[in-house]
């Protein structure tokens, strides 16, 4: 199957540090690679695959401060429409603008779709119901107004993310420092069990830092590493006693939570979005209500096995479930 990964360009395929969409789409890429698919990965010049790599940006505008990115989106989206006729299959990753370009071409297009940045953007959606093939990354993060080929759940190179039998003692924020994902919350929690917190992530809303966690940073108790990525990222997640992911909004998959469980590392978590999708409670983390009983869940963390962390994490959130998620998927296309 001669199949077009369309990744964003925001940053790197594979990003740096943050882009979960671009990690996304370069998990898959290798994946289908392994599996004897010819891929070609459509990302920024600087982008790295063991598929063929197709570019007409050289970095990511997020990394580029002198890039234009609606131009670079043009570019990039264009770039891949004008060939889609040597591929038999076209997987969007880049939400609703390739869509646009989608009914003038006569090979079909999987759109995953990785959450909704606003309800104004669903008539873009709607509009190509007949033809989208649309894929949800968890089936919390579905419309009621869409037609969906299939839930395929985000998928972790598991090599990358190796089991920890043995935590050291520390709780670990990893993700955007923004109001959504509760790094205040993570803070208080640390406070009142006494443990020490790491908070790794890009700020990403400078005036919650400086208001809500920056004067709680005493690089003690409460440390900022900023962005972690690589192997880094790994021996974070590993080594934690918990991850800490007090979000504020229905998040459509969580991919630090996919990736702390298969590392052996339990998750305490907001009930909200996928998040009952992830975590089995009790015995790979906690669904909490709020604050209070995030608290109380830290001190039994001792409860959980962290071999069932792991063994749940490979059965349900690998890169090989995901592919053959994403072929089965391909295979009704086609056969239609």
């Amino acid at each position: 199957m001669k199949i077009a990964i369309l990744a964003p360009i925001a940053w790197r395929t594979p990003p740096r540090h943050y882009g979960p969409w671009e990690q996304m789409a370069s998990n898959l890429a290798e994946g289908l690679v392994q599996q004897g698919h010819d891929v070609t990965l459509f990302a920024t010049a600087d982008s790295i695959t063991s598929g063929t790599l197709e570019a007409v940006i050289a970095t990511g505008y997020a990394e580029d401060p002198q890039a234009d990115a609606k131009v670079a989106e043009c570019l990039h989206i264009s770039h891949l429409m004008e060939q889609a006729g040597q591929f038999d299959l076209l997987h969007n990753h880049f939400d609703f603008l390739p869509l646009t370009y989608s009914r003038l071409a006569k090979t079909p297009m999987v759109t995953t779709i990785h959450g909704f940045s606003s309800p104004k953007i669903l008539p873009v959606f709607q509009r190509y119901n007949d033809i989208g093939h649309y894929v949800s990354i968890s089936k919390a993060d579905r419309s009621t107004l869409l037609r969906y080929a299939a839930t395929v759940y985000n998928g972790v190179r598991v090599e990358d993310f190796p089991f920890h039998a043995q935590p050291q003692d520390y709780l670990l924020y990893y993700g955007r420092i923004h109001p959504h994902k509760g790094a205040h919350d993570a803070i208080q929690i640390a406070l009142a069990t006494g443990h020490r917190l790491l908070i790794a992530g890009i700020v990403q809303d400078e005036g919650y830092f400086n208001e809500k966690v920056k004067p709680f940073i005493d690089g003690e108790q409460i440390v900022f590493l900023g962005a972690v990525g690589g192997e880094k990222r790994s021996e974070l997640l590993g080594n934690a006693l918990a991850l800490l992911h007090p979000i504020y909004f229905d998040e459509p998959f969580g991919l630090s939570v996919a990736e702390a469980m298969c590392c052996g590392t339990p998750v305490i978590a907001y009930n909200r979005g996928s998040m009952p999708e992830l975590i089995v409670p009790g015995k790979t983390g906690f669904l909490v209500n709020g604050l209070e009983e995030a608290k109380a869940c830290v001190s039994r963390l001792g409860d959980i096995k962290r071999a069932d962390c792991n063994v749940h994490a490979l059965a349900h959130f690998s890169v090989a479930q995901m592919v053959k998620g994403y072929e089965a998927v391909y295979e009704g296309i086609l056969s239609r």
